[in-house]
């Protein structure tokens, strides 16, 4: 799921100073799994903004409010009252969700309330950690169903730099060589005849290389 992460309760602030009637809304999918933008996020920053508009002697108020998923229309449609009621608003959705709705209420200021961060899993409480680049050419199939775009720091497709040491990266210690892991794992399967096979250059223009990407599937579009 995507990963993200609040921003400083300062720089809300900073953008949401000179407004009084502020709009908080947060998403029910990726940002509430992660637990940094769902119905309880939106309640604390919704307590922390009354605070600071209470110390600073100003007339506000500040409402809180989540949608199933903030990058579907319909979802984004029911809260239009409580949008053009505010002055400005404050989305907790991933960077996708606070462009749609942007795009939703163009003539409404929307300020983001997170850092997005990547496609990742939740490796525990508190920690998520990066597995897809959504490179649009999917390559686990080869690799033994570990990525070497998100896992590899320098995207290495045909096998290790010389810099890994005893399975880890030499840009950090700490991050396991996607390579080395890659190499276990086939082992394990009794494909290491894949690394055999030489990997040719890769089509970046399925990535953000080409642009902003666009997926159409007729099959559901309505006639």
């Amino acid at each position: 799921m995507i990963k993200a992460t609040p921003k400083p309760l300062e720089e809300i602030i900073d953008y949401v100073k000179d407004f009084s009637n502020i709009l908080i809304v947060g998403c029910d999918g990726c940002v509430t799994v992660c637990e940094a933008g769902g119905m309880k996020e939106a309640k604390i920053l919704g307590s922390a903004l009354r605070l600071y508009y209470t110390q600073a002697g100003k007339d506000h108020e500040v409402i809180e409010t989540t949608v199933t998923r903030q990058c579907d229309k319909e979802y984004l449609a029911g809260i239009k009252d409580l949008v053009e009621n505010a002055d400005a608003v404050i989305s907790l959705a991933c960077g996708c969700g606070i462009q749609y709705l942007t795009e939703m209420y163009y003539h409404k200021i929307v300020f983001p309330g997170v850092n997005t961060h990547f496609m990742g899993i939740n490796a525990e409480r508190g920690r998520y950690e990066e597995r897809c680049a959504g490179c649009g050419q999917c390559i686990l199939a080869s690799t033994g169903g570990i990525c070497p775009i998100a896992r590899c720091s320098k995207r290495m497709l045909n096998g290790p730099c010389g810099g890994s040491d005893n399975g880890k990266c030499e840009v950090n210690k700490d991050i396991p060589c996607a390579w080395h892991l890659i190499y276990e794992r086939l082992e394990i399967l009794g494909k290491l005849n894949r690394l055999e096979e030489p990997v040719s250059a890769k089509d970046w223009r399925t990535s953000r290389d080409g642009g902003p990407r666009v997926i159409i599937r007729d099959d559901l579009r309505k006639d």
